[in-house]
Order: structure tokens, then C-alpha cells, then sequence
């Protein structure tokens, strides 16, 4: 992948492409450039292959997107209330389990130990494993923390009342600051390997599915709203999440600019697409002035043996 992105950079850089709106095109905004046009084509093909393509969008005004979790160890209530307290005690150690692994995988990097969680959590690796069925398991739970964390940002962001532009940079910057807290359980999680462990579950493609369908609703109610073409909603937002994903990957190694810059790179090129698409349309939108109309996204949790 470093050698496809140092070709394409070699080029762009040779070429003396330079982007709208931008000033200066260094080396490393090229590279950054190329990670984005390679991780948006490879966002629609990877949705392509997955399928035929499904209707988007839901009920006016509001955009309905199921969340998709593994399936619960806490049972619902068994109607035994001594049953049931030591259950949510057992969940609430488990939760207290998951931070110390946060900790620890902070501490110690992707190669963290279990030796180093139980160390953190103040407990013997045998109590760890009594919550815990295996490493695979801890890793799926500190995927969903590391989801919980993201969707706790980026959906307020996504959903606010703003102009378009300010909307787009506060949600890059919801899911750019997430990582740049947390690159350690990123790079766990993209790698889909833990304590040395390889892990089947992928987190980070499930992630990817869900904000691609959120989007890919929202923007199919705004095209509809403003009386446009709906159909290539699904493919943009599958294009602008692996865009986003490539980019941030390429960013969290390399660090050639700062996270203010990298959210700034991205917005403008959103926000040119999107723009470039409605006044072929001759829909001429202000970037900077809320829309009439206001869509949301809303998302509800459910179990995966519930999804159906």
C-alpha cells in the first residue's frame, strides 16, 4: 500500500496537481491525496462486492439506520431477582474489565498482554478469563467500547443543525479525534489481532457498513428533499467512508500534518464534490448557511440475533 501511495504521490507531486482552494500542495498533502482517492474507490468497490446495491434513505426528515452488535452475555431478566443482580454485577466488572484493558492497551501499545490487562485491572489473568471466554471475546468488547466512544461524537455531529461545510468538518473531526486518542485500539482493531491472537471478528468493516448506511440515508433524503436523483447516494457514502478510513490509517502512520489540517484537506473535498454534483443539478447551495430543511440520522441499537 506505501509503495502504490509513493508512485501515485511521485505522480500527482511531478504533475504539479494542485486542488481547488488550496494554496500549496506540498509532499505530504500529494500523499494524502492519493491515500484519499485510492481509499474512495476502494470504499465503492468494497460495497459493490458485497452485494446488489438496497434501497436508502427512510421516512421524511429522519433517516433510520439499525446498530448491529454481537450478541449479549447478560441475558434478559430472568425474573429471578438474585439471579438477576449477580448478572448485572457480573456486567458491571466486566465493564470495569474493558477500561483497564483501554488502559493497558494505551500504556503498552498493540502488543499489550493480557499479563498487562490483568496487571491494570488489579486481578490474576484466571479472574479475567471467568468474564471473559477467550481473547477474542475481550477484543469484541473493546470493539464495541471503541464504537460507543465514536458513535457518542460522531452522530451528534452528523445530526447537527448547521450549515453544510461546519456540519461536514465537525463530523471528520468527531471520527479524526477518536483516533487520534485512541491509536492504539484503532490500530488493534484494523489489524483484527489481540495479545497476539489473530481475531475472526472484524470490527472496523461493521463500523464501516453502519456510518455508510447512516450517510447513505442522509444523503439520499437530502437529494430527494431538494427534488435530485437519489440512486448514487449509496455508492458516495461507501466512497467518502473508505475515503476516510484509508486516510485516516495513512495519517495515524505517518503524521505529516496535524489533525486540524487533515480534517480540513477532507472537508473541502466533500464539500466539492458535493457541490460540483448539485450545480450540474442548477442547485447552487451556500456552504455556509444552514438548509431549509434539517435531516437526521437516528440509529437503534440491536442485537444481532434480533436483526433478522
Amino acid at each position: 500500500m506505501v509503495d502504490v501511495l509513493g508512485r501515485v504521490t511521485g505522480e500527482l507531486t511531478a504533475l504539479g496537481y494542485r486542488p481547488r482552494r488550496f494554496l500549496v500542495v506540498d509532499a505530504a498533502a500529494a500523499t494524502g491525496w492519493a491515500a484519499t482517492a485510492i481509499g474512495f474507490v476502494g470504499g465503492v468497490a468494497s460495497r459493490c462486492s458485497g452485494g446488489r446495491g438496497r434501497p436508502v434513505g427512510g421516512p421524511a426528515g429522519r433517516s433510520s439506520v439499525r446498530r448491529m452488535s454481537g450478541p449479549s452475555r447478560e441475558a434478559d431478566s430472568t425474573g429471578d431477582a438474585r439471579r438477576d443482580r449477580w448478572r448485572s454485577h457480573r456486567a458491571a466488572r466486566r465493564a470495569e474489565f474493558v477500561e483497564a484493558a483501554m488502559r493497558a492497551l494505551a500504556e503498552h501499545g498493540p502488543d499489550v498482554g493480557m499479563d498487562h490487562i490483568a496487571a491494570e485491572a488489579g486481578v490474576t489473568k484466571p479472574v479475567l478469563y471467568r468474564h471473559f471466554a477467550d481473547k477474542a471475546d475481550l477484543f469484541v468488547a473493546l470493539g464495541q467500547r471503541g464504537t460507543e466512544i465514536l458513535f457518542d461524537r460522531l452522530i451528534p455531529a452528523m445530526n447537527n443543525e448547521e450549515a453544510p461545510v461546519p456540519r461536514i468538518r465537525k463530523s471528520l473531526d468527531a471520527f479524526f479525534s477518536t483516533v487520534e486518542e485512541h491509536p492504539h485500539l484503532y490500530r488493534v482493531l484494523v489489524r483484527r489481532s489481540f495479545a497476539k491472537t489473530a481475531v475472526e471478528q472484524d470490527i472496523v468493516a461493521e463500523d464501516k457498513e453502519l456510518i455508510a448506511n447512516a450517510l447513505s440515508a442522509l444523503l439520499g433524503d437530502y437529494l430527494r428533499a431538494l427534488d435530485m436523483d437519489s440512486g448514487g447516494a449509496e455508492p458516495w457514502a461507501h466512497g467518502i467512508v473508505g475515503m476516510v478510513q484509508n486516510v485516516s490509517e495513512w495519517w495515524l502512520e505517518r503524521r505529516t500534518m496535524n489533525r486540524d489540517a487533515v480534517v480540513e484537506y477532507l472537508t473541502q473535498i466533500i464539500w466539492s464534490a458535493i457541490d460540483g454534483f448539485t450545480r450540474a443539478n442548477g442547485i447552487v447551495l451556500d456552504p455556509n448557511k444552514p438548509l431549509e430543511v434539517n435531516k437526521v440520522v437516528k440509529l437503534s441499537e440491536v442485537r444481532r440475533d434480533d436483526a433478522g
